[in-house]
């Protein structure tokens, strides 16, 4: 039997106005068969402190996403002005004050071992608390069922409207639904491109229709997927699609604070009645309220379950409930497996412990890493040298006995000016540089934010000839604040 069928809304008003909602947990790991089809979720609206709390993130969360790319900020005449750009024509990622060239791209993989430790220290504080509060696919999921409940109503009302016959009432409303989703989609797509590129001018190239067929192409991608997953998967992206529901097991300890039914309060279960003893039974009244707001389709009572995404809006339902018939709040909570063991044995609850090995474990490694970025940040250098020697020939030997190599050198200029540097050469007794193409006055000029490559020679005196290889280093020293790179190489000779 179908949801839809079973949830025709029997509703049952007790004395305490509590409903008792006729609803399955369609995700219930006994009732899953791998083969059979979705079964449609309709999650009743929650109000209460994690509601609130998820209506916050999403509002933060969406405003950076989408109001990233217009914050400006200015690096001067010879760069962009957005605050952070990813431009793949000049190979450069800008954050703010930090600029991030191809070869620097370590920084990158410091941040995504930052950002899967930090993921891994969340985990064993409070569970899963990125998937029920930041993840994307929460994130946009609880957008649209915002948007569902906004043009067809809530949990009973979508019901009736998706088992009536089709009117132009119905017709009307679910349109208005899946445009409101198109368009969502569309504006997802739409930011995401606008960090790729100057966000204003691709905004107008977009509307007049002069932007590149990638900007359209991703756009159409992005409006695609969030309309299939926020509007129609929803669940199964996290149960089927997503890996971290089969990694978190692993991180998770007895002193996890974790959504729980807490069953040695709650059990046994019984209807609601005036004027109960509740010395006899648990103060779950099988209201079925936790199931009915739970976007996952699940039922905590039943316990720890892959599915579940720790949003706790089950408390919240739970709690409004506990609130109606006078009874102690957090019968679902979140809470530690070492509590629910004290509680069975009689013992008073403690505090969850925060510091313990793997929480000081993985704040450690994220302290490390994110020192040694930062030290790696502060002494950058905004100039790069790189020396190739000639392979053919190795060296050449001049009419007066001497003998030169030949090297291309390329500098790199990090600063949005244009510099000129001299070069030197350390370790090679006598030494004698040449370069083409140089007057001999301006130095070797590099533009603002470039990569330049000169060709250059070395000659040394027969007298001081090297036998075979000699070790030496080329300095490159800008002219106007006198910073210098060094950068090692060989000088190569005839064996004697």
């Amino acid at each position: 039997m179908d949801q839809a069928s079973q949830a025709a809304s029997q509703v049952k008003a007790s004395s305490a106005n509590v409903e008792t909602i006729d609803v399955d947990a369609v995700n219930k790991k006994e009732e899953r068969s791998l083969y059979q089809a979705r079964v449609k979720i309709y999650p009743k609206r929650a109000k209460g402190v994690f509601r609130k709390l998820k209506w916050l993130v999403m509002a933060a969360t969406l405003a950076v996403y989408y109001l990233a790319p217009w914050i400006r900020w200015d690096r001067g005449p010879n760069a962009p002005d957005q605050a952070i750009l990813i431009d793949f024509p000049t190979r450069r990622f800008y954050f703010f004050f930090i600029e991030i060239w191809p070869e620097e791209v370590y920084y990158l993989t410091g941040l995504l071992i930052i950002a899967a430790l930090a993921l891994f220290l969340v985990t064993s504080l409070a569970g899963r608390i990125w998937c029920g509060y930041t993840c994307p696919q929460t994130v946009w999921t609880d957008l649209f069922i915002w948007v569902e409940r906004l043009t067809e109503g809530d949990r009973s009302a979508r019901i009736r409207l998706d088992k009536a016959p089709f009117s132009a009432n119905k017709i009307a409303r679910k349109a208005i639904k899946h445009v409101l989703w198109l368009l969502i989609g569309m504006a997802t797509g739409g930011a995401w491109i606008f960090y790729f590129a100057d966000a204003p001018t691709l905004l107008v190239d977009l509307f007049t229709l002069q932007a590149p067929i990638v900007a359209y192409s991703t756009v159409a991608v992005l409006t695609a997927t969030t309309y299939i997953f926020g509007g129609m998967m929803r669940e199964q992206v996290c149960t089927f699609m997503c890996p971290w529901p089969r990694i978190q097991g692993a991180l998770v300890d007895e002193d996890s604070l974790i959504v729980s039914y807490k069953d040695d309060r709650g059990e046994p279960r019984a209807p609601f009645r005036k004027d109960m003893n509740w010395e006899t039974r648990g103060d779950c009244i099988d209201c079925n309220q936790c199931v009915a707001v739970c976007p996952m389709g699940i039922d905590i009572r039943d316990g720890q379950q892959l599915e579940c995404i720790h949003c706790a809006l089950c408390i919240d339902a739970c709690n409004d409930v506990m609130t109606r018939i006078n009874r102690p709040l957090n019968l679902i909570s979140y809470d530690t497996y070492v509590n629910h063991e004290r509680r069975m044995a009689g013992e008073p609850e403690q505090r969850p412990r925060i510091f313990r090995a793997r929480t000081v474990i993985y704040a450690a490694l994220i302290a490390i890493v994110g020192l040694i970025m930062l030290a790696a940040l502060v002494t950058r250098s905004t100039l790069d040298i790189n020396i190739l020697h000639d392979r053919n020939p190795l060296f050449v030997k001049l009419s007066d006995g001497g003998i030169r190599n030949g090297y291309t050198i390329k500098i790199l200029n990090k600063q949005h000016e244009i510099r000129r540097f001299e070069i030197a050469v350390e370790g090679l007794e006598n030494a004698l540089i040449s370069v083409i193409g140089l007057d001999g006055t301006s130095g070797l000029t590099v533009p603002a934010d470039r990569l330049a490559q000169f060709r250059v020679f070395v000659a040394v005196p027969a007298a001081n000839a090297p036998d075979g290889r000699e070790d030496f280093n080329f300095v490159v020293t800008d002219l106007a604040d006198g910073n210098s790179a060094v950068n090692d190489t060989v000088f190569r000779g005839p064996e004697k």
